[in-house]
């Protein structure tokens, strides 16, 4: 594997060159952090504008440009990023914090993303269709909104960057992005590919930095058109209601209280096995984690103890350690919140089944066990709130009716998951929870590359990523009528 430069500058890029920031970030390993993994410029407004500025002035000649362009620009850097596979993993362990296999796993996904849209680009939708008036013909076609901004978050620093990139440019969008200020890397990375794969100067920029600078200079330029956000639900309504007042168009993906029923007839190794997957890998820092378990009477101590016993097999600590399941929480901070939500619960009432420990590892890093509560009730703070860490409760109840009134008991709606071997609640649980991605006898944590992903309540708001949904963000439509 090819080692990141820790003495290099990772510079931002605009307008086709890299340019210093106005100062450094060091980007530490959260497995050990006294390990540097590189050092990023952090942009300024005034860089964020020039790129801005970059994007637009590149707009007219790439929205312009035939679909064959966009095609092999997208299939090089999907081919580019397969090819460097184990080293870009490295890189998103060491920064992140996800196992190894993980890391590589999210990597060919932002593969297969690009490897996808380079195909939507060739992929040319519309219209024709006859007038109700004689002789008029009317056209229906889709195009480019122009420059779009993206706001990535740092749970997903490969994955979330390339399922916007990828399709603002297929469609002949420029593109300005900002990654997250916690893990830079994986972003810097994928501009370094999409660079050297041809992107012409100005079509994609990155400026990496802070939100509170670089942020809000995407948010409130009047020369982008859209954006697109994934993080935290109050920084996406505070996107909202700035894009909103300037009639910008906006994407947003935000955060999840995921619901898995498990039915009393359901499967035990199955349920348990999708638990442990959904709610504790990737250290449980996903939107679409399952953070609440919700389990029918006649099934619910059995279940308990096949996963209480799963867990405490699980072995946390270096990522890049094969024999590791979870690796480190991404940061002091996120550490902190974890422990805070372990002692509400603890105080709220709940039993500690297991886990929500600090831990040493062989490197000074931020290590927790995963936490297990039991007890719990719908209406408490750690069933409400999002913990975003490897922290699950276990809600008892007493039939599938409750459950399904339970998992629709909620702000969110992102993700919910059933495990049954029951025809009958699986379809009519399929119709009637109330979320934008239903898993039945799987984690709610896994999607394809294909479908469209996002959810309903205060998990998105705008038109779905991925997929060929992503069409309609990432365009807009023109209709021509035309008398012979």
């Amino acid at each position: 594997m090819k080692m990141n430069d820790v003495t290099k500058q990772h510079r931002n890029l605009i307008a086709g060159e890299w340019v210093e920031g106005a100062d450094v970030n060091e980007n530490r390993n959260p497995a050990n952090t006294d390990e540097i993994v590189g050092l990023y410029a952090r942009a300024s407004k005034d860089d964020a504008k020039r790129a801005i500025a970059a994007a637009r002035a590149a707009f007219p000649a790439w929205s312009k440009s035939g679909p064959q362009q966009r095609h092999d620009l997208l299939k090089k850097v999907s081919d580019t990023i397969a090819a460097r596979a184990d080293e870009l993993g490295e890189l998103l362990a060491r920064e992140e914090g996800k196992t190894f296999a993980e890391a590589k796993g999210e990597v060919m996904r932002a593969s297969q993303v690009f490897g996808f849209f380079s195909g939507e680009a060739l992929r040319q939708t519309g219209d024709a269709i006859d007038s109700v008036r004689p002789g008029v013909e009317v056209m229906v076609q889709r195009e480019a909104l122009g420059v779009i901004g993206l706001i990535t978050p740092w749970n997903f620093p490969i994955a979330i960057p390339a399922w916007k990139i990828a399709p603002a440019l297929a469609f002949g969008n420029c593109v300005v992005i900002k990654p997250a200020d916690l893990t830079p890397g994986c972003a810097w990375a994928l501009a370094e590919i999409i660079h050297e794969a041809g992107a012409p100067e100005g079509v994609f920029n990155l400026v990496m930095g802070r939100g509170s600078e670089v942020g809000a200079e995407i948010l409130d330029s009047p020369e982008v058109d859209a954006v697109s956000f994934t993080g935290s639900v109050e920084t996406g309504r505070m996107v909202a209601r700035t894009c909103v007042a300037q009639m910008k168009k906006v994407q947003l993906e935000m955060g999840g209280k995921n619901p898995l029923v498990v039915l009393d007839d359901a499967d035990l190794d199955t349920a348990v096995n999708c638990a442990l997957n959904g709610a504790f890998f990737s250290t449980g820092q996903r939107c679409t984690a399952s953070s609440r378990l919700i389990v029918t009477a006649g099934i619910h101590d059995r279940f308990v103890e096949a996963l209480t016993e799963k867990l405490r097999a699980l072995k946390v600590g270096d990522p890049m350690d094969s024999a590791v399941h979870i690796g480190p929480v991404v940061d002091e901070g996120q550490l902190e919140q974890n422990r805070r939500y372990v002692k509400i619960g603890q105080e709220e009432g709940a039993t500690l089944v297991c886990g929500g420990e600090v831990i040493e590892g062989d490197t000074p890093g931020h290590f927790m066990t995963p936490a297990l509560f039991t007890g719990t009730t719908n209406e408490m703070r750690i069933n409400r709130e999002e913990i975003f860490g490897p922290v699950a409760t276990v809600i008892k109840v007493a039939d599938y009716d409750e459950a399904l009134r339970v998992a629709n008991d909620t702000d969110f709606g992102l993700s919910a998951g059933i495990c049954t071997t029951n025809l009958g609640h699986a379809a009519h649980f399929r119709r009637h929870a109330e979320a934008g991605m239903i898993m039945v006898n799987l984690p709610t944590a896994g999607v394809d590359y294909h479908t469209p992903f996002g959810g309903r309540k205060g998990s998105s708001y705008g038109p779905r990523e991925q997929g060929q949904y992503a069409r309609e963000f990432y365009t807009t439509v023109k209709t021509s009528y035309i008398q012979a």
